[in-house]
């Protein structure tokens, strides 16, 4: 029996909250955070029977975390915030003697630089405090590196070929919306490409690399290479990789838009000074882009994500691939998001109780393929996203 607290209400929040209020046995105590009250008391109210208490807090305030870590005793804060708010909220974790557990990366704000670095300097001080911090528990990150730790377990004595592949067939009608928080999004697709080959990384051009792939249920799609920030903690836990990629789908009517908001500065991450107050151009424009938490009602189709592997078992070259897809629909029936925010939410929620069961253990930063993928695929599958899985047949890139 544990209680959580859980910084963040947007549509992985409210499906981390609803996930979690469905396993009493584990989290016996629930409290939902951010900066907007209201938006954890509707969330709470959505789920009822009083199993979640809000509160607000800034989560760019140390103090402020501090005092309500403090207040509620938490065994574990499960950080779905803003990826510019992660080392905020692990210094108060640290200062509260808290555990932690994150679905993104640290980014500045200044700068869409998606890297490690920043959290991985926490490594001496938590593993002196005796805490664990467990870093990139969503999809991807997260399922998805558990899905290759699983492979390096079981189906793989040297894994050399890494493909992460990503797509939403979904339609929500809108002319253009994003699938979370768009200025994360926007920063995220737009940045160049990056994939490891050969020791070391390789630049490209945005959406300059790009090849049909068939996804399981849903048939050929488009696919750009990006780069993914679970690419980074692959290749240093599974050094024998020789190449690590990330492909993701996009319509052109999606890259059209994209084009024409960084064509006219939209996109910009820096100030400006309009009618004499200081705004930041991509803050403006999530402002009066479509909330990706309101995108469900009308989201119908699925999403497909996997890892596509290629290395060598007993002597012989051989193909796995694994992967899940998730219906937008059934997303929206069981927690009124669509099937974004539900893949990333419900493996924060499973991160969180392999942690608070003892089967994932130890002080340190981790990222999460560093713990045993066994029972985290087993409890994934009961949550409401299962897995599949394809040995020897053809993943359609070399």
């Amino acid at each position: 029996m544990s209680k959580v607290l859980i910084i963040g209400a947007g549509g992985v929040g409210t499906v981390v909250a609803h996930k979690a209020a469905q396993n009493s046995s584990v989290f016996s105590e629930i409290m939902l955070a951010s900066r907007t009250k209201a938006k954890c008391d509707a969330i709470a109210g959505a789920i009822g029977g009083g199993r979640v208490r809000t509160a607000q807090v800034d989560a760019d305030n140390v103090e402020e975390l501090v005092r309500l870590i403090r207040s509620f005793g938490p065994d574990l804060v499960i950080n779905v915030a803003l990826p510019y708010q992660d080392l905020t909220i692990m210094d108060a974790c640290l200062e509260c003697g808290v555990h932690y557990l994150d679905t993104a990366n640290y980014e500045p704000r200044d700068e869409a630089k998606f890297e490690y670095k920043w959290q991985w300097a926490y490594q001496d001080r938590f593993r002196a405090a005796g805490l664990t911090a467990i870093l990139g528990c969503g999809f991807d990150p997260g399922v998805t590196s558990v899905f290759t730790a699983y492979a390096a377990k079981h189906y793989f004595d040297e894994m050399h070929y890494l493909d992460i592949v990503d797509c939403n067939a979904g339609n929500h009608g809108m002319a253009f919306a994003t699938n979370f928080n768009p200025e994360i999004n926007i920063r995220e697709v737009t940045q160049k490409g990056k994939f490891w080959e050969d020791g070391q990384w390789h630049m490209t051009e945005p959406h300059e690399v790009h090849k049909p792939l068939n996804y399981p249920g849903i048939g050929p799609k488009e696919s750009y290479l990006i780069y993914h920030e679970e690419l980074e903690s692959l290749v240093k836990n599974f050094p024998t990789l020789r190449r690590a990629r990330f492909w993701m789908t996009f319509g052109q009517e999606y890259l059209t838009h994209l084009r024409v908001i960084q064509n006219i500065g939209m996109a910009r991450i820096d100030p400006i000074m309009y009618n004499g107050v200081e705004i930041v151009p991509i803050q403006f424009l999530k402002a009066v882009l479509p909330d990706p938490k309101e995108l469900g009602e009308n989201y119908t189709g699925q999403t497909s994500i996997g890892c596509r592997i290629r290395g060598m078992k007993d002597g012989k070259e051989r193909t796995y691939y694994i992967y899940n897809n998730c219906d937008h629909e059934a997303a929206f029936r069981e927690t009124g998001t669509q099937a974004v925010s539900y893949t990333t939410g419900v493996p924060a929620a499973v991160g969180a109780m392999m942690f608070l069961t003892g089967k994932w253990t130890g002080a340190g930063v981790k990222n999460v393929e560093e713990f045993d993928p066994d029972p985290f695929l087993a409890e994934l599958a009961v949550q409401g996203l299962p897995w599949h899985e394809v040995v020897d047949g053809d993943l359609e890139l070399d």
